[in-house]
């Protein structure tokens, strides 16, 4: 009797094992680059510049969306609540600082010398490299800054999976964050003379480009790191 428990206990362990296995080759068929689909909205003005973007996929339809909603203030990081949450809604929050001139907030995999801030020096403007009281020296310089408030919603409905899905998606999103930004600044010298028509067309460009590797091309870009 005993030796027959043991068989039974093995055979459901393999069967539960089985059907994760089936459950992942699921999930990971409906990120596949023709399932999702990326709808975008951007509104600036002088004062304020916001970006709605939202990822979706054809697979899960309305058990899955990546909401991500993105305000810039002419501030230091010190507005609370910048999206005007409801109590509720910033009671469950979670607030992640990104300093990009963190080196530890920066994994190994994805660290780059010539994208460190820390380290960056623009020739064009004299800005960097960026030392440890680099936010407080910006009050006594005429330097221009901002703050980049995001807020990520994240809804991946599918029993068993739900939570484990969304944290990793939300680690992924800061990882991204984090590395976008720090990038950005350490292409300072690149982009600070750009006109708006040459962003526009910039931009414009780079849709296609990516519309194109979306249809035709392989996968590239950040790989997931492990979780």
């Amino acid at each position: 009797m005993t030796s027959c428990g043991t068989r039974s206990a093995s055979c459901s362990l393999l069967l539960r094992l089985a059907r994760i296995t089936l459950e992942e080759e699921r999930v990971l068929k409906c990120f596949e680059m023709n399932h999702m689909k990326r709808m975008e909205r951007k509104a600036n003005t002088r004062t304020r510049s916001t970006t709605y973007t939202v990822v979706t996929n054809e697979y899960m339809k309305d058990d899955f969306f990546i909401k991500i909603e993105t305000w810039h203030k002419l501030d230091m990081g010190t507005t609370e609540n910048p999206h005007g949450l409801s109590p509720e809604e910033w009671e469950e929050a979670e607030v992640v600082p990104i300093d990009i001139a963190d080196r530890s907030q920066v994994d190994d995999v994805d660290y780059k010398p010539e994208e460190d801030p820390a380290i960056f020096h623009s020739e064009k403007t004299g800005r960097g490299p960026l030392g440890p009281g680099w936010k407080k020296e910006l009050h006594n310089s005429n330097c221009p800054y901002m703050t980049a408030y995001k807020l990520v919603t994240v809804h991946f409905r599918w029993w068993g999976l739900q939570g484990r899905v969304e944290n990793f998606i939300h680690k992924q999103e800061k990882r991204l964050f984090t590395n976008f930004h720090r990038q950005l600044f350490c292409w300072l010298d690149r982009w600070v003379n750009l006109t708006m028509d040459d962003i526009r067309r910039m931009e414009e460009e780079t849709q296609r480009e990516l519309d194109q590797m979306r249809n035709e091309g392989s996968v590239r870009g950040m790989k997931a790191g492990e979780d």
